[in-house]
């Protein structure tokens, strides 16, 4: 839609309401009026009807405030049925038009300038739109009319707008109508909405809110149908699963004094400090000194083949973990509140927990509230023969391979996403044969194509034999050695290896905690609503296992609002806000990103604005001698508010903490550019960034006018 066509209508709308409010109207005048028409009205009463109902119409649907003294005029012509009839019906056709006015004239601007928002917004509007409006509709002191400009811009339905509006808007139109068959009794306004009327209304727009909490109790009580629920509960809060999301629940709850127990079958601290996380970065630690000895002539000293002692690298893995341990140890928890068990949990019914204890014997427990944070688990595909060969997983290689002296000397790594390619580029720097297999196109699908290219190149500068396009379609056993089979346009061929590590994914932990019995829908993941609740509004999922996001700050995140929930529910629910969400594969070059990346942009069909930044430009980046990569920042077009930042490059996953912080609190590129950051740090790279767009937006004709004034002042 084009400005001119807005701004015409516009000033057609502001024209009528000129000239309607050069014609003062009150009681008197009305009266006046009305006294002409009823004479008229008994010769000409269908004439009459069909022309009030038309001018009705039009003066609703170009939002004329002069509707309430048409209403009143209907009940003294009409009477209060007949009026009410034609009013009702006129004022939502009326109002209907206005909100296809609005639709087709003002629409397709305002989302433009909404961008990525406009499509949260349509989301809600389609879910609660209905609500929303039937409980505007019922406060009479917001202007119908501003409601019906407003819910043309949303995506609710045109035949939801009008039935919701008919019935909605029926209680005021009663009063206005049964209070022009009284006009002559009237002596203002006031008569109609006095004070005492407007608190009227005012509670009755709270009844959709009170029928809602209804409509929710009923739910719960029609969710917990079969159940006996305890008299009393021996527990606030019980947390399954000491991962990420189940330490930080459980953290929350023991700092609001809550009565908590967290349970964990294995080891504390979850995947990510145990196999995930934290011993993948101590591994790509070493791999990347013994790739800086290897390249120490690009920093002035002799290079130097490194002497990989295997064994020495893996017991530095476990004695980082050892480190990290007391963070999230039973001792630390215990301390801060909260009873630790180490056992397997199981759902009894939607209140009670069976504990088998790993010492010995079970317990049980009962809980108001129950959070699943129960992770997630490596992913081994159906691939025949791979149980032969002894796939390894993200999970089990550190104690398979913690006891040999050298790495894999032919490894096979299957999977191109995150996990396989930091661990294809750190067994491959510590001197492992290394050869990576991706079933699509390039590695890294979530990323840009240039990031997949950059990264790819950075392996095979590694030594990584990087088979993109290559299906895997067999493995076994022959003449003693391991091999893999794939097939590649048409052509097959095998790859004997040493050892493979299958890192093609994690699948939640669904089974065995009694989630089918209680009848709580386990697909991909644990189904909650927006709250992180199951079918039992008591019983929360947080972490992996309820998606849709698998990282550690993701679980942590989502653990905070299921905490609140379960234990605050009952006075205030939040739901999880997934906005702005960061994360980083340790590769190098390492690779971050918030928000949409350019390649979803294009998919999505959303506008953006590019704005690169080059790391080769930067001093830090060519003082440490890694000036190679990019910030690339997508913004609304014409505006700096920041859509997604994609960072390539040395400490790619530190840098983007600036932008995922802005784009949070809703600040632009020009509070970046403004902010002063410590010369010479990679930090400076983010200020760059939001240079380059700001000199991309200088106004040329401020410019030459700045010029002209310069030449002015030098006489």
């Amino acid at each position: 839609m084009k400005k001119p066509a807005v701004l015409i209508g516009f000033g057609l709308i502001l024209l009528l309401i000129v000239l309607a409010n050069r014609q003062q109207i009150d009681l008197e005048a009305l009266r006046g009026g009305l006294e002409r028409l009823r004479h008229w009205q008994s010769q000409n009463a269908m004439m009459l009807t069909v022309g009030f109902f038309a001018v009705y119409v039009a003066v609703t649907a170009l939002s004329l405030p002069i509707a309430v003294w048409l209403t009143l005029a209907a009940g003294a012509l009409f009477g209060f049925w007949q009026g009410l009839v034609i009013v009702s019906f006129a004022s939502t056709l009326g109002a209907t038009l206005a909100f296809l006015a609005a639709r087709h004239l003002l629409r397709d601007w305002v989302r433009a300038r909404l961008g990525s928002r406009a499509a949260a917004i349509d989301e809600g509007m389609c879910r609660d739109g209905p609500f929303y409006l039937f409980t505007l509709r019922l406060i009479p002191v917001i202007p119908f009319f501003a409601v019906n400009l407003l819910m043309g811009l949303t995506a609710i339905p045109t035949l939801t707008f009008y039935l919701v509006s008919q019935v909605g808007m029926l209680a005021a139109t009663a009063v206005y109508v049964n209070a022009g068959t009284q006009l002559a009794a009237l002596d203002s306004l006031s008569g109609i909405v006095s004070p005492a009327m407007l608190a009227s209304f005012a509670a009755l727009g709270l009844f959709p809110w009170l029928a809602r909490w209804g409509l929710n109790l009923v739910r719960r009580r029609r969710a917990y149908k079969g159940w006996t629920r305890p008299s009393s509960y021996d527990r606030n809060l019980i947390v399954i699963g000491g991962g990420a999301a189940g330490l930080v629940s459980a953290y929350i709850a023991a700092a609001t004094k809550a009565k908590v127990t967290l349970v964990e079958a294995h080891k504390m601290g979850g995947d990510c400090l145990n196999y995930g996380c934290v011993p993948s970065k101590a591994l790509i630690r070493s791999a990347k000194l013994a790739h800086q000895m290897r390249q120490a002539a690009r920093y002035g000293l002799t290079p130097v083949a490194p002497q990989v002692d295997f064994a020495q690298v893996m017991a530095r893995v476990q004695d980082v973990i050892a480190d990290i341990e007391p963070h999230d140890s039973i001792e630390r928890y215990t301390g801060l509140g909260v009873e630790v068990l180490q056992g397997h949990a199981r759902l009894i019914d939607p209140w009670t927990v069976e504990i088998a204890l790993n010492d010995g014997g079970t317990q049980r427990l009962t809980s108001r509230a129950i959070v699943i944070a129960t992770g997630a688990h490596p992913f081994l595909p159906p691939l025949p023969g791979l149980d032969q060969v002894g796939a390894l997983t993200s999970d089990t290689l550190w104690q398979a391979l913690r006891d040999r002296p050298a790495p894999p000397a032919r490894l096979v790594v299957l999977g191109g996403g995150p996990i396989g390619t930091e661990l294809s580029q750190a067994f491959a720097r510590l001197g492992s044969g290394v050869t990576q297999i991706e079933m699509a196109p390039r590695l890294m699908g979530r990323e840009d194509p240039e990031v997949s290219e950059l990264v790819t190149a950075s392996l095979r500068a590694d030594g990584v034999e990087v088979l993109t396009g290559h299906k895997a379609l067999a493995c076994g056993i022959s003449d003693g050695e391991k091999w893999i089979e794939v097939e590649h346009q048409g052509q097959t061929r095998r790859i004997v290896f040493d050892e493979i590590i299958a890192a093609v994914g994690r699948s939640p932990r669904l089974t065995g905690f009694g989630l089918e019995e209680l009848g709580i829908k386990t697909n991909r993941v644990v189904e909650t609503n927006d709250y992180l609740e199951t079918l039992y509004p008591n019983i929360l999922a947080a972490g992996d296992v309820a998606g849709p996001y698998q990282f550690t700050h993701t679980a942590a995140h989502q653990a905070w609002f299921a905490a609140v929930n379960a234990l605050f529910g009952d006075l205030k629910r939040f739901k999880v806000d997934y906005r702005v969400i960061p994360w980083a594969t340790f590769t190098d070059p390492e690779v971050a990103r918030v928000g949409l990346s350019e390649s979803e942009a294009r998919e999505k069909g959303v506008a953006v604005e590019i704005t690169r930044y080059g790391l080769d430009d930067l001093d830090r980046a060519i003082a440490d001698g890694a000036a190679h990569g990019f910030v690339k920042v997508l913004t609304v077009p014409g505006k700096d508010r920041i859509l997604g930042v994609t960072i390539v490059g040395e400490h790619a996953g530190d840098l983007i903490a600036e932008f995922v912080l802005a784009m949070k609190h809703g600040l632009g590129l020009n509070k970046i550019l403004g902010t002063i950051h410590i010369y010479p740090t990679w930090a400076e790279a983010n200020k760059y960034a939001a240079g380059e767009w700001r000199r991309a937006h200088v106004n040329p004709r401020i410019l030459a006018w700045v010029e002209r004034y310069h030449s002015w002042r030098r006489g």
